[in-house]
Order: structure tokens, then sequence, then C-alpha cells
């Protein structure tokens, strides 16, 4: 028979857990409900860890929103990531226009690094180059203008 998880274990496990990076309240109650310790601890456990501001999702929103600049993915694909990993509309909100990168020049920096510069493009590159910016979850009108700054 195995002994059930203690607070102190689910605690302890927490702390580590955070200790290696910043996670949402979502991220980190689901790792550990597949650590198997009940729910009910796990939500008593997630309060204090917020009380003592060990755990904050507008936090996290911040390290995240500037990790994916950093990989040059747009505002579109930042909003999902955070909105996937359980972070509030607000705190997403508070995230970006704290950062506030210039998202016009992040579509052009990420086009010219994927593609080297042509004055003429036919369709068929034109779509896919299109569709790369659009899959970097960059807006019709960062594309727009990383397509149009592409010089001769």
């Amino acid at each position: 028979m195995e002994a059930k998880p203690t607070p102190q274990q689910l605690w302890d496990c927490a702390l580590r857990l955070l200790s290696r990076r910043e996670h949402s309240r979502r991220e980190l109650a689901q790792k550990l409900r597949q650590r198997q310790f009940e729910a009910e601890l796990i939500e008593q456990a997630l309060d204090r860890l917020e009380q003592q501001h060990w755990l904050a999702d507008c936090r996290f929103a911040v390290v995240q929103v500037r990790q994916h600049i950093l990989k040059k993915h747009g505002p579109m694909r930042v909003r999902a990531e955070l909105q996937r990993k359980g972070i509030a509309q607000a705190d997403i909100e508070q995230a970006l226009v704290a950062e506030a990168p210039d998202w016009f020049e992040l579509a052009e920096s990420c086009y010219r690094a994927r593609f080297t510069p042509s004055r003429r493009l036919d369709i068929k590159e034109k779509a896919r180059r299109i569709r790369y910016l659009q899959g970097r979850g960059f807006a019709p009108e960062h594309i727009r203008h990383a397509l149009e700054a592409d010089p001769e």
C-alpha cells in the first residue's frame, strides 16, 4: 500500500518546481496533480504561494512575453500561448503593455532573418512568406509592413 503524499511534500514539490522557473497557477496545479497530490491540498498550497508572492500570473506573463519576443513571435501567438497556459486576459494585456515591443520592427526582423530580399516575388513565394509570418503570430498589418519594407 502506497502512502498518501503529505501537505509538506506537496509544498516542497511546489517550491522545487518554482525554483526552476516561473509557472502560471494552472501549470503548477497541473504538474502537482500529475504527481498525485489531492486537489484540495493543491488549491490551499497555491493560495499560500500567491499570498507569499512566490506565484504570480502577472509576473509569469511578463516573463513569457519577453521570451516570445526574443523568439520573434507576434502578438497573436503570444496571446494564444498565454491563454493556453491559463493567464487572464487582463494580465496578458498588462504584460504586453509593460514590454511594449514594436511589432512592426519585430515582424520585419523576423522576415529578414528568414528570407533574402527580393524585388519581385511570384504569387506562390509571396504567399509562402505571408504564411510564415502568420504562423509566427503576426497580424496582417505587421506582415504587410514587413513585405513592403523588403529592400530592392
